[in-house]
């Protein structure tokens, strides 16, 4: 390949079906996939009060087996993983040796000594790499990306659609669970977990199977009385941001620790020796500098991505997601502020063109669901 040739962008078993539906194409992480179908506020409302679909086959799976996983797993992530049984998911970090993210991700205990990491997709060939060059013990580490294909069914009606389509009780899959079942007779694992803040399930199956699953939930769901609409990668960041899930590359990465997340509840310091664990138990007793925190506008402006957050007429922290809030109807942000400015109530500016727009930081999640 030339030097000034870029690879062709990867593209989903659905990408033909989303361009059948109208789907605006955008690259993201070296894929062609959709940003939105019929508009990324309406695509919102859907999964907030109805349901939506998301194909999110360019994340990539991980296969950690063998009689040392458990072990290794502990090593290099920092939540506990012996707490897992098989069935069981956590959200966890892959750690430096400084206590920052590698990347965040999902462990999923499939068997006894089986487990499927789910990691994001602009960091499947660094995550891969970085893992197994620490391999230690009896351990296999395997990209299983393009095994699966994975769509994410969000919202309220979520069950109610999937439910005849499926040989799972779908009902006693509690959240952060896992089944094998199957999907219109497809093999499947299906999960229970989002990355909206809603409830739903994801549905791990082969790449053959993914647009006669894709269809059939959008003959079941796009009634009336279901509402189910096929929701872009636009109205997933609105989603995941009003719910305040982190998302890699804006709110973390390998400069930010976990603690500076806001993420400490998944350090679990007492479960033994794992990397970055020295920095993080020296933090956890000196205290933190800096901490990610929401914030809503109270002046009229967006924050976005990169923009200073100033306090007296002084810069003193960065915006690392920002957006109008189609559910709040808010505009909202994350971003690193210094601890003494963190306190919910705290009165802020985001400089946006050259100008201070007043906010104001404020409890988060800013959306919780009702349950």
């Amino acid at each position: 390949m030339a030097a000034n040739e870029s690879a062709p962008l990867k593209k989903t078993a659905l990408n033909a079906a989303h361009r059948r539906l109208g789907g605006k194409m955008v690259e993201f992480a070296g894929w062609d996939l959709p940003t939105q179908f019929k508009g990324v506020i309406e695509e919102h409302m859907a999964v907030r009060t109805r349901a939506g679909l998301f194909d999110v086959s360019h994340m990539g799976e991980v296969e950690i087996s063998g009689p040392d996983s458990l072990a290794f797993l502990q090593w290099i992530t920092c939540n506990n993983a012996a707490k897992l049984k098989v069935g069981q998911i956590q959200y966890s970090a892959l750690m430096t040796d400084m206590g920052t993210f590698v990347d965040d991700l999902l462990v999923n205990r499939t068997g006894e000594t089986e487990y499927m990491l789910c990691i994001n997709a602009a960091n499947v060939d660094k995550d891969v790499a970085y893992i197994k060059t620490l391999a230690r013990g009896d351990v296999n580490v395997i990209n299983r990306s393009d095994d699966y294909v994975q769509l994410a069914l969000q919202g309220p009606n979520a069950q109610a659609i999937l439910d005849p389509l499926t040989g799972a009780d779908l009902s006693g899959i509690k959240y952060y669970r896992l089944v094998h079942d199957t999907v219109l007779d497809a093999p499947s694992i299906i999960s229970r977990t989002g990355y909206t803040g809603e409830d739903g399930f994801e549905i791990y199956t082969s790449p053959e199977h993914a647009e006669k699953i894709w269809y059939a939930l959008l003959e079941r769901g796009g009634t009336d009385e279901f509402g189910l609409q096929p929701v872009g990668l636009a109205a997933r960041d609105t989603l995941r941001l009003e719910a305040k899930m982190a998302l890699y590359g804006n709110d973390i990465d390998d400069s930010t620790t976990v603690y500076e997340a806001d993420l400490g509840w998944i350090v679990k310091l007492k479960k033994g020796d794992f990397l970055g664990r020295d920095v993080l138990k020296r933090q956890k007793v000196e205290g933190l500098k800096m901490i990610l925190a929401g914030f809503e506008m109270t002046g009229r402006g967006i924050a976005r991505h990169g923009y200073p957050i100033v306090r007296g007429g002084e810069p003193c922290g960065r915006v690392t997601s920002g957006s109008f809030a189609p559910f709040l109807k808010k505009n909202i942000g994350l971003g690193y502020v210094p601890v003494d400015v963190s306190p919910v109530g705290t009165e802020i500016a985001v400089l946006i063109r050259g100008k201070e727009v007043p906010a104001r930081i404020v409890e988060t999640p800013f959306y919780k669901r009702q349950k």
